[in-house]
């Protein structure tokens, strides 16, 4: 045997010329693996101007004196780089780190670092990484109490930083919620991991809450309105079940008696004015009806009524006679006006009688019913 199994140390065999030589050698490998203490963990390259014992670990792809010396230690001495093979369960002290390490397989895990008891990375069942330091492969991770409660931070730099959760799918993002950007708290989903859309977001001075697109139809449960019909206290209102600002005031309709348009609705055309109501109340008026015709001492003027709007029934009519600027309130009293209105389907006869001849007669007609 030339040399030992574990250092790979040479031996001076018997005999030997220049022993000094080979014992030498066995001290220079000592002096690099007892005790050993890195400068870098992934060396890429020699440094221009390396001390004498400059240790490291050349790093996966190095270039120039470390091409081709992927993962072994590069020791300075005497001006040349020794390199060794680390063997699993050598450890060392990386200086950049603060950390001691242990070679196992052709990696370098974590023991621990010195002063703070903190470690640069910890995995666990898995490998860790300077962008995941912390890393788990687990069915299931559990952080509970040890006696009273038990909170989860989460703590960044500054706002427009991002302190969130994010959720994978073959480590591409599918939902992210926390701070994202800014101090709002937001929901995100995103169907590839590129494109993501805000389904919520809750802003941090008001505490006022703006949801993203809702589909009410795919929204069920005890906490929604079940049915046009329903009015239980504290459910959510459907908003195309229920009423607001932009459908207030539109067109009225309804199915089977249950109102599914507008709370009011109202227009006008040359037969008159008419409201009509979500629960099918209708009103029409008529203005002037007798476009201020005369009537002579007692006559009857008459007329039909086409109503403004269609009707499914009229309740009651009546018509009224209005004073005119060229007649006192009480030379128009004087003249013993009375006025009859009679519905019909689609119209109402009217007519007034005058003791006295007038001049001209206003008569307005109101009808009360419904429009279903």
């Amino acid at each position: 045997m030339s040399q030992s199994p574990n250092l790979s140390l040479p031996f001076i065999q018997p005999s030997q010329a220049q022993k000094h030589v080979t014992h030498n050698l066995a001290i220079e490998r000592l002096d690099a693996l007892v005790q050993m203490s890195v400068s870098d963990l992934q060396a890429a390259a020699p440094p221009a101007d390396p001390p004498e014992g400059e240790l490291m670990v050349v790093a996966t792809g190095a270039t120039g004196e470390f091409a081709g010396e992927d993962g072994k230690l590069a020791y300075r001495t005497n001006g040349a780089w020794l390199f060794i093979t680390p063997r699993n369960g050598f450890k060392a002290w990386v200086e950049s780190l603060g950390a001691f390490y242990v070679h196992r397989n052709g990696l370098w895990y974590t023991l621990s670092s010195m002063g703070d008891d903190t470690v640069a990375g910890l995995g666990l069942n898995t490998t860790w990484d300077m962008a995941n330091r912390l890393s788990v492969a687990s069915p299931a991770t559990l952080l509970t109490h040890e006696g009273a409660g038990h909170q989860l931070k989460v703590n960044k730099a500054s706002a427009e930083e991002t302190a969130s959760l994010l959720f994978q799918q073959d480590f591409s993002g599918r939902a992210e919620m926390g701070l994202a950007g800014n101090d709002d708290f937001s929901l995100k989903v995103s169907a590839d991991g590129a494109a993501w859309s805000t389904a919520l977001t809750v802003d941090a001075a008001t505490g006022d809450l703006e949801a993203g697109r809702i589909d009410a139809v795919a929204i069920t449960g005890e906490a929604v309105q079940s049915a046009p019909t329903d009015t239980t206290p504290g459910r959510l209102m459907r908003a195309d079940w229920g009423y607001g600002p932009a459908n207030v005031v539109g067109t009225v309709s309804e199915v089977e008696g249950v109102p599914t348009g507008a709370v009011i609705e109202s227009g006008q055309n040359e037969n008159g004015h008419y409201v009509r109501y979500a629960d099918g109340t209708q009103i029409m008026i008529v203005r002037d009806v007798s476009k201020s015709a005369a009537i002579a001492a007692g006559a009857t003027l008459s007329g039909t009524w086409t109503y403004p709007a269609s009707a499914s029934n009229i309740l009651h009519v009546f018509a009224t006679v209005r004073t005119y600027a060229s007649v006192s309130a009480t030379e128009f009293a004087a003249q013993n006006i009375s006025t009859a209105a009679t519905p019909f389907g689609s119209s109402a006869a009217w007519a007034v009688f005058a003791k006295s001849a007038t001049n001209a007669v206003r008569v307005d007609i109101t009808a009360i019913g419904r429009w279903f």
